[in-house]
Parts: structure tokens; C-alpha cells; sequence
């Protein structure tokens, strides 16, 4: 962090004459262009809202961005692992810039009342869902099919080749090694640079960024209790998975306040415990599924070892048979280049003031952006809000929370976040590019 403020203090001290970018005429010019085409845009949002899909299974919301690029003359690819999409556009000789968008929505039934809210369902591990855009992605895509539309119009300030970057099964963390085990960089070429935005609970006029980790390393836990079933009535005759799995959840987390160090950040959250078929019947196992989240690839084994131990002890306390205890593919964390962040970051504090905020740490939230950068792509991934700025303050007065990515209530305010990503975007491109 110390590296990253000096740079920034460096490249602030420079005389504009040094700085490549005029932040101030391409502020106007950028948003001038959001004004004129924001009606096509919000047209967009909503029809992505309301109709999410999950991942891998992006069809709609891949052809409609492909038909956006294909009319603004870029060289679509479709199917890049398998629902992903590679818009191509050459503006003379330079370096090449990616901009990654996210296509894919949640299982979560959308409580937020908008009048194009989601009612899609589907089906998801078997079972029939609804479907939701809880973590923002339209925004994303709205944002991604803008700064396309504004940096062709832009074409004067800058020279080089854009990829645009259309990425399913974020949510599932591997949306980014499917496209690359399709060959995209063999393909299309590997990016100079990458950037990357996430929707955040704050102001929807901040711009939010460091340098290093911007996300965590995230793991899938499942843990499998076996027991012995039998009637409700007389449990003594069983050995109970449910009391076992219940345990547990109780019992991992003194891993977390009394194993790791407290200074470092670390999660194991479960979101699923599965078993039996009804209240009068012990079954025979239960299965209990959750995340494992950090920073630190040593504090990351440390919570595993962790719970494989106390899943181990929950077992034998109960005279059961061990239970199976696996971790899914995770991706490690978001490293945002030095360099590019304090270049970048620069031009956010011009352009955005104080509504440009340094981040002291990472988000907690994992994100297979991270795959892209392990593949040798320089980039910046940053947030941006998505609330009216009055609300966030009155919420921060009140000390409440306002819901936060993945919560069935998430609602961006569309317009002013959307023109957020659109300005952040398209500067971070147009500096890369000069």
C-alpha cells in the first residue's frame, strides 16, 4: 500500500503537460455520449434483469450482447467456453486491453418489487429455481456494452485493439478457465492489459480500487455425516447426522476466532445443510455445504485443516463413521497490478475526486477474475456503487445495512450506476491505450 500511495503522489505531482490523458475534455465527451444513448441502455438493463440465466447456460443474455458488439462493427466470437463471447475492435497498431464483463445470474428469488423484476425460473441441482441478477452482472453488461459504444466514438483519442470479454459462470468460478481452456488467448491473443468492475453496496458516484488483493481466495466445502436412521421417537437407537451436522456449524467456527490469527481475514460460512424427508424420521446422513474464504494462501490451509479435524471429532463424538470432507475447485485471490493502479487510480482522482476511494483492504467476496490474471494479463479489477449517495448516508447515520450483492433485495439505482461504470471504464481504456 505504501508502494501504491507512492506512486499515486508521484504521478499527481506531475504538470498536466506530462499526463497522457486530458481527463477533463474526455469527461465530456464521455458523458455526452451517455446522455444520447442511455435510452438504449436502460433498455438493455432491464430486459437482463428480468430475464437472468445461471451459468453455463447464458444463451439469451450472450446472443443479446453479441448483437450489441455486431452492430457496432466489432468481430464477435460466440461459444468461447461454451457460452462465453470475444468482440474484437482494431483501431491501428498498439497495445490490446481487455474488459471483462460477467453474464450469469444466482438462484435467488427476487423480493425487490421492481416493475422488471425477475420472474424467470429454472432448474438448479435438480430442483426448480427462480433466477436473479443479485449480484449486479446486468449492471456490468450495461456498463460494458456502453464503454464499447463510447470508446468507438472516442476513436480519435486512442489506437490499439479492444477485447471485450463476455464471461459465464462467474458464479460458479469457472466461467474464466473454461474460456481459456477454449483457447482464447490463443485465439484472439493474449491482452496487455485487463480491466474488470464489480457492483459494491456504496454511492453509485464512487469509484473504489487498490493495488494487490482485491478479492479473496474462495473454496467450496461439502462435509458428509453418516449415521444411522430410525424413528424420531427413539433416537437411541440411531446415531443422528443431524445432531452431528449441527455441531459442526456450531463448533468449525472456533476454528476461525480461536485458531487463525485475528489480524487476518478469514471465513467458513455455511449455506446448505440437506437431510431427511421428514420430522419423525433420523436419516441416515446429512450433507452440509458452505464457503471457505481469505486472503492468504496459508490462512486458507489453515481453515481447511481446521475443519477436516473438526469435522473428524463431530463424527467420533457421535460413535460414527468418519464423514467425507472435500473442497472444490476455489480460485485465489484478485492481485491488482501496482503499476496499473496507481496509473489508473490517478486518473480516478481527476476525474472523480473525492467520490475516488483507495481502498484499505480487499473485498471479502471471491471472483475467477483472478484466472485471467495468473494467465499473464496485467490488470485492474474496481468497484463502484450502486446507491443514491442520500440513501447510503442515512443508512450509515441510522447504522443499518443496506442489502448487499447476493441478497434478494439488491437494487441498483440504474442511470447514475451505470453512468459510474461507463466513465470509470471507459478512462481506465482510453489511459491504457494513449
Amino acid at each position: 500500500m505504501r508502494r501504491l500511495l507512492a506512486a499515486l503522489a508521484v504521478l499527481t505531482s506531475l504538470p498536466a503537460t506530462a499526463r497522457d490523458l486530458d481527463v477533463a475534455s474526455a469527461m465530456q465527451r464521455i458523458d455526452a455520449q451517455f446522455t444520447q444513448q442511455y435510452p438504449q441502455l436502460d433498455s438493455l438493463y432491464q430486459d437482463l434483469h428480468s430475464h437472468p440465466e445461471l451459468g453455463f447456460a447464458e444463451t439469451r443474455t450472450a446472443a443479446a450482447l453479441a448483437a450489441q458488439m455486431r452492430a457496432l462493427g466489432f468481430e464477435v466470437t460466440e461459444k468461447v467456453g461454451q457460452t462465453g463471447l470475444v468482440a474484437i475492435y482494431r483501431n491501428g497498431n498498439g497495445r490490446m486491453a481487455m474488459v471483462r464483463t460477467e453474464l450469469d445470474g444466482l438462484p435467488v428469488e427476487e423480493l425487490t418489487g421492481l416493475p422488471y423484476a425477475s420472474r424467470t425460473r429454472t432448474t438448479y441441482n435438480g430442483a426448480d429455481t427462480a433466477t436473479m441478477h443479485a449480484c449486479g452482472h446486468d449492471i456490468h453488461m450495461a456498463a460494458w456494452v456502453g464503454t464499447a459504444r463510447t470508446l468507438l466514438a472516442m476513436k480519435d483519442r486512442w489506437h490499439g485493439t479492444l477485447m471485450f470479454v463476455a464471461q459465464p459462470a462467474e458464479e460458479r468460478v469457472r466461467g474464466a478457465k473454461a474460456m481459456l481452456d477454449d483457447g482464447m488467448f490463443r485465439r484472439f491473443g493474449k491482452p496487455d492489459v485487463g480491466f474488470a468492475l464489480h457492483t459494491m453496496p456504496e454511492a453509485d458516484d464512487e469509484v473504489l480500487f487498490r493495488a494487490g488483493p482485491m478479492t479473496s481466495n474462495g473454496s467450496g466445502l461439502e462435509v458428509r455425516f453418516e449415521g444411522r436412521g430410525g424413528h424420531g421417537s427413539d433416537p437411541s437407537k440411531t446415531i443422528d447426522p443431524v445432531l452431528m451436522a449441527a455441531r459442526f456449524v456450531v463448533d468449525v467456527q472456533g476454528v476461525v476466532s480461536r485458531e487463525k490469527d485475528p489480524a487476518a481475514f478469514g471465513v467458513v460460512s455455511i449455506g446448505v445443510i440437506q437431510g431427511g424427508t421428514a420430522g419423525n424420521i433420523i436419516p441416515d446422513s446429512v450433507v452440509v455445504r458452505g464457503t471457505v474464504r481469505s486472503f492468504s494462501p496459508a490462512v486458507h490451509e489453515k481453515l481447511f485443516e481446521g475443519i477436516r479435524r473438526t469435522a473428524r471429532a463431530t463424527a467420533e463424538m457421535s460413535g460414527a463413521p468418519p464423514p467425507s470432507v472435500t473442497f472444490a475447485q476455489g480460485v485465489n485471490s484478485v492481485i491488482n497490478d501496482a503499476t496499473l493502479a496507481a496509473r489508473t487510480g490517478d486518473v480516478f482522482t481527476r476525474a472523480f475526486g473525492d467520490k475516488a476511494r483507495l481502498m484499505t483492504g480487499g473485498w471479502s467476496g471471491a471472483e475467477d477474475y483472478s484466472v485471467f490474471i495468473e494467465a499473464g494479463v496485467p490488470s485492474l479489477y474496481f468497484g463502484i456503487g450502486i446507491y443514491d449517495p442520500a440513501t447510503v448516508a442515512d443508512a450509515r447515520a441510522k447504522g443499518t445495512e443496506l442489502p448487499a450483492n447476493h441478497s434478494p433485495h439488491y437494487a441498483p439505482v440504474p442511470k447514475p450506476t451505470i453512468h459510474t461504470g461507463v466513465r470509470a471504464m471507459t478512462l481506465a481504456v482510453l489511459d491504457a491505450l494513449q
